[in-house]
């Protein structure tokens, strides 16, 4: 049997810039085989990065029977969607194994923890005895400490640098550039700025930024925080979006 045949099958779902980097991953760590992409506000058969968009989430069933398929990954960049889309996920098809994508040139200890779900991306540095939550990102030469911890969907952007015991809460954020002392907690929903220096723990749903960073507002755990982000709009009591976040 040759190496393609041995490739489990999986989708991206979302076709973004973040898609597009995540599919570099795969194709690079050679793990997986992509089907195509599923986005709800592309059209389907066109083609995204040399590969099919499928449809949308919707589709996941009849993938699974039709094509055997083995898993997905979720390639949305805002932390608070990704859970939304995870959230809707469990429902339209609650058989679907999530995958985690790890590039190769990676660095991560062997007594690191990495959640499902997870992407790691090129040049990643993961210290010793880090714990890394479920849907968590950590972006280009990114590294996470000694004994850090990762909560569900939270990320590091490219660039962060977190000294050890880094304790960073479900759905926060740090932003391309900054740098985290050590014996730092960054609670739920927070917002790191870019390019800031944290010194001092930060409270939940905050909003901090700056050398050395400082307290700026409380946010609302679906404000937009990335390039590209949009408007949030509830209808029906549900948390919606107009498109994928890059």
């Amino acid at each position: 049997m040759d190496t393609l045949a041995r490739r489990k099958t999986i989708v991206i779902i979302g076709a973004s810039g973040h898609g597009g980097m995540i599919l570099d991953c795969i194709q690079t760590e050679n793990k997986f085989s992509v089907l195509g992409f599923l986005d709800s506000y592309k059209t389907k058969g066109s083609m995204f990065n040399g590969y099919e968009i499928l449809g949308n989430e919707q589709e996941l069933p009849n993938l699974m029977k039709e094509h055997n398929l083995d898993g997905a990954i979720i390639a949305i960049g805002n932390n608070w969607t990704r859970g939304a889309m995870v959230d809707k996920l469990k429902v339209v098809a609650p058989q679907l194994n999530f995958v985690s994508i790890i590039h190769p040139s990676s660095i991560i200890s062997k007594s690191a923890q990495i959640g499902k779900g997870t992407i790691i991306m090129p040049g990643t540095i993961i210290n010793s005895n880090a714990n890394i939550g479920d849907f968590c990102i950590l972006n280009t030469n990114s590294s996470l400490g000694h004994d850090g911890k990762m909560r569900d969907f939270s990320s590091i952007s490219s660039g962060v640098c977190t000294g050890g015991n880094l304790l960073l809460g479900k759905f926060s954020a740090i932003s391309l550039g900054s740098n985290i002392i050590e014996n730092i907690t960054i609670g739920e929903h927070s917002l790191i700025g870019a390019g800031s220096l944290v010194i001092k723990n930060v409270l939940d749903k905050s909003i901090v930024h700056g050398s050395p960073a400082r307290f700026i507002r409380y946010r609302d755990v679906e404000d937009p925080y990335l390039k590209g982000d949009v408007t949030v709009q509830k209808l029906n009591g549900a948390m919606t979006r107009n498109r994928y976040e890059q």
